[in-house]
């Protein structure tokens, strides 16, 4: 079975950055210049200190008070840290799911010391759903299907349409059907799976108690 991208393979590592005292302006200059939405705040030795988005320079001027002027503001002021990281060897689908859990837009990449390496946004995860759909057809069959279940060619029928796998047939035992489907999903590229599977044999049906021995 082909292993899922990692991080490595598909970040950014040509990364925009600033360091903490960078001022206001030339952060929004940089986020313009290279049109992009946000960037990693790092110190003199490339450690990640926090992350820079659109939004945290919108929410730092909108919380001004007052009329008098305000204080010389820079990157360390309006950072989001701390900043949440991923490393290249983690798998591209473990990442996805970081950035969803913890609601960002992109991880930055650090080597075992914590430095700074790259960075994955959003755009960068999503460039392995472009996966052909024949592609992740013919690994279910033969990879999943094939290497695991010892079943006639035609026993089950695998189809996939824009990244949705749809198994349809008959396996042998109950207690594969969710393992398979388990496995599918998991593949690089796979946006949903429809289970249409049926089996032969309920390994999961609770045993039958001992016979009770009436007395006449």
């Amino acid at each position: 079975m082909v292993a899922p991208r990692t991080v490595g393979e598909v970040m950014t590592r040509d990364v925009v950055q600033v360091g903490p005292t960078t001022p206001f302006k030339e952060v929004v200059r940089l986020l313009d210049h290279h049109r992009i939405s946000g960037l990693p705040v790092v110190d003199t030795d490339d450690k990640v200190l926090g992350v820079l988005s659109g939004s945290d320079l919108v929410r730092a001027q909108a919380y001004r008070e007052g009329s008098a002027p305000p204080l010389a503001v820079n990157a360390q002021d309006m950072m989001s840290s701390p900043a949440i990281t991923v490393h290249p060897e983690q798998s591209v689908p473990d990442a996805a799911r970081l950035m969803e859990r913890r609601g960002v837009e992109r991880l930055p990449v650090v080597d075992e010391a914590d430095r700074l390496i790259g960075i994955a946004t959003r755009r960068d995860l999503l460039r392995v759903f472009l996966r052909a759909d024949e592609d992740i057809r013919r690994e279910v069959t033969e990879e999943i299907i094939g290497a695991t279940e010892a079943l006639p060619s035609d026993a089950v029928l695998v189809s996939v349409s824009d990244g949705v796998i749809t198994l349809e047939g008959r396996v042998e035992l109950r207690s594969r059907v969710p393992e398979i489907v388990y496995a599918a999903w998991r593949l690089e590229g796979v946006v949903g799976v429809v289970n249409g599977l049926g089996f032969r044999v309920d390994d999961c049906a609770e045993p039958a108690g001992p016979a009770r021995v009436g007395s006449g």
